[in-house]
């Protein structure tokens, strides 16, 4: 191959490279996008319901320690790693290991929400999110 050829190859595989990444991207945005909508969906049913939300509270990675975070909602999941605030914002709910935190809480931001929780994760147990929060609100 000559260096004019080596030189069109690795231009075009960068491009492609660009595009697909681009593309990846739009997808993503799509999909938090559609995964916004339902959090907030299922916040204002769960208030319709008169659901009873609680203090939201927080792990250490490690699962060692819990941390008050100042927020209200309804955990998703039964191990409490994730939740939704009475804001209608989505929360993971996994924070480092502090000792001040453990006085004085944590402060969360919210999370982009996922379409599908645990997709790519090794134990190969993903649920979609819609599932989870219709749970939720069944009190299931």
């Amino acid at each position: 191959m000559t260096t004019d050829h080596q030189e069109e190859w690795h231009r075009r595989r960068r491009h492609a490279v660009t595009v697909h990444a681009t593309a990846q991207e739009r997808l993503r945005a799509a999909e938090v996008t559609q995964a916004r909508a339902l959090v907030a969906d299922f916040a204002r049913r769960a208030r319709e319901r008169d659901l009873p939300a609680e203090q939201l509270m927080a792990r250490a990675y490690s699962g060692r320690g819990r941390y008050r975070t100042g927020l209200r909602g309804w955990y998703l999941k039964s191990d409490r790693s994730m939740a939704v605030g009475e804001d209608g914002e989505f929360y993971l709910l996994a924070v480092p290991a502090s000792l001040r935190a453990r006085v004085a809480g944590v402060t969360l931001r919210p999370d982009d929400p996922p379409l599908v929780v645990g997709r790519g994760g090794r134990d190969g147990e993903s649920i979609p999110l819609v599932t989870l929060l219709e749970r939720a609100l069944n009190g299931e």
